[in-house]
């Protein structure tokens, strides 16, 4: 069997490509694999057939390189959702289009059984909250693709700190990573909860409002996503400080886990992981068991969009359980808004927020 898809938004995350993450000359005018059509072309037993975009420039664009039928592309979601029967459905737009996409995909004549929605899960708690309900009245899966999630070598390491208890303990981590915190240290926040499987339980916050993606966008409005970062103690005991102020000529994603039974070093940008098992008051150094080498952009993130597409299809065959649900996805969010709500307030937020302050939204892309 054929599974069939849909894409909301036909742009750069969609199948056309990222500034800054892809390379130029090819972004806009070919088929790039990092991405969600990419994932839908590289798995199994899928495939795309239908797209829908306001923007009949980008629309027309995206559906010539990726081969969609002209009376496949649709103007506007509302006419996909109505028209098509589709099994999954990508929700690519900016951030704070997320909840109405997600909601009306779910509700949609299309009856999609799972949503897979790009990273943040949305500019608002409360909007999210919302989007995790719609899906589960109408029993559908929501992915959520903070595409580290996607990867062999961070699955692995879950499972040895989850359930081979690699650091025992974990008494405190630290956390670096390139600005703006929504559009980009998403990824670095859901690694921490994703590794910990935990949530914040206290946030104090600092925000630099630099933005460099107005600039690299070439974008004529200003948003409130920015760099920032602070501290956070989790509800599972660990301290945690975050910096994600650095510019991105300058970034390196680093952390450095440290526990009762050991430490952890991973350098996601140079490619270095390290571990040291604690023995009587001395750290040795031991290889990572099951992990051949390191995490790194070039040969793990490009291929976390093929292993997200084929793990869709694991759900619509009932054969996995979701391993980046929109519930696990608001953990990222919460600390994302935590920073702003403290920084503003020059006070500690706690989680679960509360109205109003789950209703702050952080506008960004």
């Amino acid at each position: 069997m054929t599974y069939k898809a849909g894409i909301i938004g036909t742009g750069g995350i969609a199948g056309m490509g990222i500034l800054g993450m892809h390379d130029e000359e090819s972004i806009g005018k070919e088929k790039i694999q990092a991405s969600h059509a990419g994932g839908y072309d590289a798995a199994r037993d899928i495939e795309l057939v239908a797209v829908a975009d306001v923007d009949e420039e980008k629309l027309g664009r995206f559906g010539d390189t990726w081969e969609i039928p002209e009376d496949r592309r649709y103007v506007g979601h509302e006419a996909m959702l109505e028209s098509e029967d589709l099994d999954v459905v990508s929700v690519c737009t900016p951030s704070f289009l997320h909840h109405r996409h997600v909601i009306d995909a779910a509700h949609s004549r299309a009856s999609p059984s799972v949503i897979w929605c790009e990273k943040p899960i949305d500019s608002q708690v409360t909007n999210a909250l919302e989007m995790v309900e719609a899906c589960d009245e109408t029993d559908t899966e929501l992915v959520v693709n903070h595409s580290f999630r996607f990867t062999d070598k961070l699955q692995q390491l879950r499972r040895l700190v989850q359930e081979e208890d690699l650091l025992g303990e974990v008494h405190s981590v630290s956390a670096q990573f390139r600005m703006e915190l929504l559009r980009n240290s998403t990824h670095l926040l859901d690694t921490l909860v994703y590794l910990l499987d935990a949530r914040a339980k206290t946030i104090s916050g600092y925000i630099n409002g630099e933005n460099e993606a107005i600039d690299s966008l070439d974008v004529d409005q200003s948003v409130d996503d920015a760099g920032g970062g602070g501290f956070i103690v989790m509800d599972d005991g660990s301290f945690v400080t975050i910096d994600c102020t650095i510019p991105r000529e300058d970034s390196s994603m680093t952390f450095q886990f440290i526990g009762s039974k050991g430490k952890l070093y991973l350098n996601n940008d140079d490619g270095e992981w390290r571990y040291w098992r604690l023995e009587n008051g001395e750290h040795i150094e031991e290889p990572l068991p099951g992990i051949d080498g390191s995490w790194t952009w070039e040969g793990d993130y490009k291929g976390s969009f093929a292993n997200a597409a084929n793990h869709i299809v694991d759900l619509l065959d009932d054969a996995v359980r979701n391993h980046s649900t929109g519930v696990e996805a608001i953990r990222s969010l919460e600390i994302i808004v935590g920073f702003y709500l403290s920084h503003y307030t020059g006070g500690r937020v706690k989680v679960p927020l509360e109205r109003p302050l789950r209703d702050v939204r952080i506008t960004s892309w």
